[in-house]
């Protein structure tokens, strides 16, 4: 006579090296022999991050005469661990036409996941004229798995683009008092620079 086996479903959670691990018995649900049962073994009792989601595991029940019996368990592989997110401060500086751009890796400092990481974001990646100064980045760092975690970065903009100067000659005439004035806008002919003019 085989034994009855019984199996019942789990959910494992993956650790922060990506990995679970089951014993047979953690499937077990009670089998039973009318003599005496043998030792249980699984299919499959290690788990890492290419198990995320439902697994089904095949529980061998024998007893000591050399019969088994087998049932089957979904043990739900869980990644709920979130990436270790790391930042670094960074200084861009802006072009000749006022403006500077980068990417999410621009302020990574080696974000890290027990899995594997998905596409990294940053909450601003364009600079201009207004921005000149410190500027303070998030960093969103999402692992494949739905887990997230932030962090903040400094982006220093610059502007060390010196403008445009451009001049024009002018006549002025002396009056009564033997005295002339100008502005100095008076000799501007269309100065200009990536950003504003004091």
């Amino acid at each position: 006579i085989s034994p009855a086996a019984k199996c019942k479903d789990i959910t494992v959670y993956l650790d922060g090296t990506g990995a679970a691990t089951i014993t047979a018995t953690d499937i077990d649900n009670g089998s039973s022999d009318n003599c005496t049962l043998g030792t249980l073994s699984a299919s499959q009792t290690d788990f890492d991050c290419t198990n995320v989601g439902d697994v089904t595991v095949t529980l061998i029940v024998p007893d000591v005469n050399g019969n088994s019996k087998t049932c089957t368990s979904t043990v739900t592989v869980q990644d709920t661990i979130s990436p270790t997110a790391v930042c670094k401060d960074i200084t861009v500086y802006l072009d000749g036409t006022g403006a500077a751009s980068i990417t999410a890796t621009d302020i990574d400092n080696g974000s890290s996941d027990n899995c594997t990481l998905g596409t990294l974001s940053a909450s601003q990646t364009d600079f201009d004229c207004t921005d000149v100064g410190d500027v303070t980045v998030t960093l969103t760092v999402p692992d494949v798995n739905g887990n997230s975690k932030t962090c903040t970065s400094t982006v220093t903009v610059q502007d060390t683009i010196s403008p445009a100067a451009k001049c024009k000659d002018i006549t002025v005439y002396l009056d009564g008092t033997g005295a002339a004035s100008i502005t100095a806008a008076a000799i501007n002919n269309g100065s200009s620079d990536n950003c504003t003019l004091g």
